[in-house]
């Protein structure tokens, strides 16, 4: 097969860590001609979306870790799969990638994720089409709201509906302390829409990811766990991932909506679990593999890999 990478730039990646660096290294062991692009390196023309795509070479150190022949302009149909693992921000211009992708998806390209998957599910909200699985939650921009429900909650948690990594999420306690601070910033007094969820108290234990593809979980979640005085789990802000067999409620919760995201054309979706709730549906490009193959000997790559190549 012919597999094509959109991802940030190649001299970024930390291999030790890295999923896409993970998924790369698996297709290549396969025998599959592994390809990379960027996002400004799509172009539609004349009707048809093409790449400035660059084959690589794998070379298995972990530092120069590849080797691109010179990019050449190609019809995106002309690839058997292109894996979409661009981070956000999801912007506009990340939208735009997806239209240009869902495109060439209808000239014949295999795209992972499905782009307008990818746009239909905000990673943030997509949590209320399965309510009976999570805390409650209020998705609004009216300070009034907020209020009104931190005042029945009493311990909150604010985040915007665009961020990743932990980032602009806060935590307010009962006594309210800097609630309309908080709640001015990130809703840029009341011009953007943010997230308010009652807090869990088991973030404490960890901000469990668990990698659902093709529908199917894999059997280890990673526990990200707050550093000491932080309330997130995020390994960019700091936690510590330790890998450890799903729950019962992991797998419920996993169970249920793995199919369904599948269907939507998701093959490869990171569910956020903080005790018995969900909390995102990460979408865009979900991390985790090394951390759980190296802690458990289960190979998510290969578990990926072998998704891509049943569905072409």
């Amino acid at each position: 097969m012919k597999i094509a990478f959109l991802a940030d730039p190649l001299a970024g990646f930390k291999t030790y860590k890295d999923s896409t660096y993970a998924m790369m290294v698996e297709a290549d062991r396969r025998g599959h001609a592994v390809y990379a692009f960027e996002q400004q390196d799509m172009a539609l023309d004349g009707g048809s979306v093409f790449a400035n795509a660059a084959r690589l070479t794998l070379t298995g150190d972990s530092h120069d870790w590849y080797r691109a022949a010179p990019a050449h302009e190609t019809d995106l149909s002309t690839f058997d799969a292109i894996i979409q693992r661009k981070d956000p921000p999801f912007d506009m211009e990340y939208i735009y990638g997806t239209y240009l992708l869902e495109l060439a998806e209808r000239q014949g390209a295999r795209v992972f994720n499905k782009p307008s998957a990818i746009r239909d599910h905000n990673e943030k909200l997509a949590i209320a089409q399965f309510s009976r699985y999570t805390a409650p939650t209020l998705v609004t921009s009216n300070e009034a709201r907020i209020r009104a429900f931190q005042a029945h909650h009493g311990d909150i948690i604010l985040k915007p509906l665009d961020g990743m990594g932990g980032a602009g999420v806060f935590r307010i306690n009962a006594e309210g302390l800097n609630l309309g601070a908080v709640v001015e910033t990130l809703s840029d007094n009341g011009r953007r829409t943010i997230m308010a969820q009652r807090y869990i108290p088991e973030i404490v234990k960890g901000d469990k990811r668990i990698l659902v593809i093709n529908g199917k979980a894999v059997p280890f979640s990673l526990a990200r766990i707050p550093q000491a005085g932080e309330v997130r789990g995020n390994l960019a802000a700091g936690g510590t991932g330790v890998a450890q067999p799903l729950t019962a409620r992991d797998r419920e919760i996993a169970e249920a909506l793995g199919p369904e995201l599948a269907s939507r054309g998701l093959l490869l979706v990171g569910l956020d679990v903080i005790g018995d709730f969900l909390t995102e549906v990460n979408v865009t490009s979900p991390t985790c593999f090394q951390e759980i193959a190296q802690q458990t000997g289960f190979d998510v790559a290969a578990m990926f890999i072998d998704a891509v190549e049943q569905a072409r």
